[in-house]
């Protein structure tokens, strides 16, 4: 029946526009604050933790101990062994994820409200006294090392651990956060611990929660919670040097065709020009047929079946990059035309008709984001953590509307550098060759 009941409830999780989102800030009587949207029309919450440093914070030589940790959290803690943990959570209905990234640590939590009590505690057994046993270490380390060994075979993973690598280096942005085979094998349960310290820590935790809970009850969850948590964490490491320089790197791989990932330097999240950038990259390489690249790459010259960009402004660093693949004879030619439309926006900008359709896209796709308890919830960490006011999801679509062709032209002369373009060329590529 409670399984039903959840299963009920994630079925009809509220979608509201935008706008319609009041969002509360709450501080608990610990001082621990949080972001709040209440909707009590389904007895259901859920519940958002965003970890600041993510898995930067591996100590050296370390590599992959913060994923590693975040994976174990659910696999025995307490008086309960793995086992014994999953049928708790599986008792309550409840779902907890957990996971580890570049810039974040993050747990995902879902509860129905009449269990909402038994579930935080459930939740907080696995963050505050994990058992990081042999056997489930053993297990895990052996899921992870598929994982690494996956991605050495698929050219879209070496693709982008190439162009990581060469624009990051040494940094931890520059590696796998799954760690290397050598370095997953020799962590130890000291080392989880030490990970686990680093950055589950209050002083780089943002949370929100979305559902059937009041401010006060919310307020009381927060300190049962995280109140034993560290105060404080690990430091993060210093800004990353980006080293991309334009060119091509080949890695040499037997297949039909190249998976080309490409590159330059970016834009901070905070910029003044970011919105600018973001309307132009959609312009350039974002969703759909109408995108230039798509345009010029694919339907004109029938190069790939599809070709994307995007703005990736990390903490740490910030990288303008895309992808695509083609077949071996017709990859050349297709980063040629990519370089071509680079320099060509960059000296000309692009027209009101594609900005026009740019706004009209970016604006009306905005509200189909508030989906669900769970999306919301893991919105407002994640304005939390780019430093956005509480008034952003009322004003973001202004902030679209107010760019002008003067502002995608001014821009793109500031921002693109066909020549400092870095594409990584994964496959047999013919008359192709690399510029390292």
């Amino acid at each position: 029946m409670i399984r039903a009941l959840l299963a009920v409830c994630l079925a009809v999780l509220m979608a509201l526009p935008a706008g319609a989102v009041e969002i509360k800030e709450v501080t608990s009587p610990g001082g621990i604050s949080a972001w709040l949207v209440e909707e009590h029309s389904i007895p259901f919450t859920a519940i958002e933790l965003r970890f600041e440093g993510g898995t930067s914070l591996d100590a050296p030589g370390k590599r992959g101990a913060t994923l590693l940790t975040m994976a174990l959290l659910e696999e025995g803690s307490g008086d309960l062994d793995s086992q014994g943990f999953a049928e708790a959570r599986e008792r309550l209905a409840a779902r907890f994820e957990f996971d580890a990234f570049d810039d974040a640590a993050t747990v995902s939590a879902q509860m129905l409200t009449e269990n909402r009590g038994e579930a935080v505690a459930l939740l907080k057994q696995a963050l505050t006294d994990p058992h990081f046993d042999e056997a489930s270490m053993t297990r895990v380390k052996g899921q992870v090392a598929s994982i690494i060994r996956s991605d050495e075979t698929d050219p879209n993973a070496i693709a982008t651990r190439a162009l990581d690598r060469l624009a990051f280096g040494d940094h931890p942005y520059g590696s796998s956060r799954y760690g290397t085979l050598d370095s997953l094998a020799a962590l130890t349960r000291d080392d989880l611990v030490a990970a686990k310290n680093a950055v589950l820590a209050r002083d780089r935790l943002f949370v929100s929660a979305v559902g059937d809970i009041t401010a006060e009850e919310f307020g009381a969850l927060l300190d049962d919670l995280l109140g034993g948590l560290p105060a404080t964490g690990a430091s993060p490491p210093p800004r990353a040097e980006l080293r991309l320089a334009g060119g091509v790197t080949v890695v040499d791989w037997d297949s039909p065709q190249s998976v080309v990932m490409f590159g330059q330097a970016g834009i901070e999240r905070d910029d003044p020009d970011f919105f600018a950038a973001y309307v132009l990259n959609h312009i350039l390489g974002g969703s759909g047929f109408a995108a230039r690249l798509m345009d010029e790459v694919r339907e004109k010259r029938g190069l790939t079946y599809g070709i994307s960009t995007w703005l990736a402004p990390m903490d740490l660093a910030e990288t303008w990059q895309g992808s695509f693949a083609s077949a071996n004879e017709k990859v050349a030619e297709a980063i040629a035309v990519v370089r071509a439309e680079w320099s060509k926006v960059a000296a000309e900008g692009v027209s009101a008709a594609e900005l026009e359709a740019a706004k009209t896209y970016l604006t009306g796709s905005y509200p189909l984001r508030f989906d669900g308890n769970g999306p919301i919830a893991n919105i407002l960490v994640g304005m939390q953590s780019e430093r956005l006011p509480i008034a952003y999801v009322n004003e973001r679509n202004a902030y679209i509307e107010a760019v002008t062709l003067d502002d995608i032209k001014r821009v793109a002369k500031r921002l693109m550098a066909p020549e400092a373009l870095r594409f990584v060329v994964v496959g047999k590529p013919a008359g192709l060759a690399a510029t390292d």
